[in-house]
């Protein structure tokens, strides 16, 4: 069994929905026409074209407002070495991405947890969280969360701004999947909402090109991204000039928005496959249907045992991420799975695994 492996554990998409070709053609073009840029150090803010295209597509945004960067993730623990230092109160959504809750933790920050609901960040519990002393940050994964799945409403999006103009926070908008609902336009940022200077965006060219490509952003206000570019010249003089010219291409010449049209395609139809498997093979399972992204969050019966469900799981050749690897405490009865990874025929096998392993657990049946 364990060669024929069914992961929902790594946010990535399997090798078939990659755009190699493109990607390629894209590299070829990008060399006749961008070499010296490409071949070149740059500075601090990447590469200039980029990030004009960048502040371009976000429609509101000045060139001067955005940073390229190696990904998102290192976009993210930039921002928090210049923001952030040890005893500062920074809110984390619960759920949360563990990498980001490994990097406020090695600032020694004080984690403030607030929960989830159904449509994002409970509003009403990071208000009595700012009742209770000054917060310096609050970290918010806007659309398709990972690893809930849920996407913050307008609504919420609204108040979040008006209560960091008003209690001086700021919003770090980390949106690796903005681009990426299943139907429809990506709904309005918190950045675009800001008239405070308060929020600062993060996204990321992994989950449109691919993960292997490293190139993530960082837009907000001029004077703050002009601080973090000079940390970077600093720290690695550019970030990689040939993969930043290489996106360029996939963004100027379409490529980019066709793919995401393809893999918006492909990402909705293993979610529905997931969601139906589950529901036939999973009754017991809670959880919200995601709208977009990678990810859709589960919760089990009370009292379920989700790291001891993975180990007889891995057991039947099927992997996931157990809930209290995105938590500061709990998730013991939670699971993140990925369905990026998992073709639509292949989900109801997998869930199947999962299932059974359950049922064995609970009897204390062995494998």
């Amino acid at each position: 069994m364990a060669g024929d492996t069914i992961s929902f554990a790594r946010g990535a998409p399997s090798a078939d929905i990659l755009p190699h070709e493109q990607v390629r053609e894209a590299a070829s073009r990008a060399l006749a026409s961008d070499w010296e840029t490409a071949l070149s150090y740059g500075v601090g803010i990447g590469h200039p074209g980029l990030c004009r295209w960048v502040a371009e597509r976000h429609g509101h945004l000045d060139a001067d407002q955005v940073m390229i960067t190696n990904g998102s993730l290192e976009a993210g623990a930039m921002l928090f070495g210049h923001l952030l230092g040890p005893g500062d109160r920074v809110v984390v959504e619960q759920p949360t991405y563990d990498r980001t809750l490994l990097l406020l933790q090695q600032l020694g920050v004080e984690l403030v947890p607030v929960r989830l609901e159904a449509d994002g960040l409970d509003v009403g519990q990071l208000e009595a969280a700012l009742s209770e002393g000054p917060v310096k940050l609050a970290h918010v994964i806007a659309n398709a969360h990972n690893p809930a799945g849920c996407t913050l409403s307008t609504e919420k999006r609204h108040r979040l701004v008006e209560l960091a103009a008003e209690h001086d926070f700021w919003i770090f908008e980390d949106d690796p999947y903005r681009e990426l609902p299943f139907e429809g336009e990506p709904l309005q940022t918190m950045l675009s909402l800001d008239e405070g200077g308060k929020v600062v965006h993060a996204s990321s060219f992994s989950k449109t090109v691919s993960p292997g490509v490293r190139v993530g952003y960082l837009a907000g206000p001029a004077e703050e991204i002009g601080k973090l570019a000079k940390k970077a010249n600093e720290t690695y003089i550019s970030p990689n000039m040939l993969a930043e010219s290489i996106v360029l291409e996939l963004c100027r010449s379409g490529e980019l928005d066709r793919n995401i049209e393809f893999v918006k395609g492909e990402l909705k139809a293993r979610c529905d496959a997931l969601v139906a498997a589950l529901r036939e093979q999973l009754p017991e399972a809670e959880f919200v249907v995601p709208d977009g992204g990678y990810f859709l969050w589960l919760d089990l019966a009370e009292g379920t045992d989700t790291p001891a469900l993975l180990a007889e799981a891995k057991s039947e050749g099927v992997s996931f991420v157990a809930g209290p690897d995105f938590m500061i405490e709990g998730g013991g009865n939670s699971l993140r799975l990925s369905f990026a990874p998992v073709p639509a025929d292949r989900a109801a096998e997998g869930v199947s695994r999962i299932a059974g392993a359950l049922e064995r657990m609970r009897s204390g049946s062995p494998a």
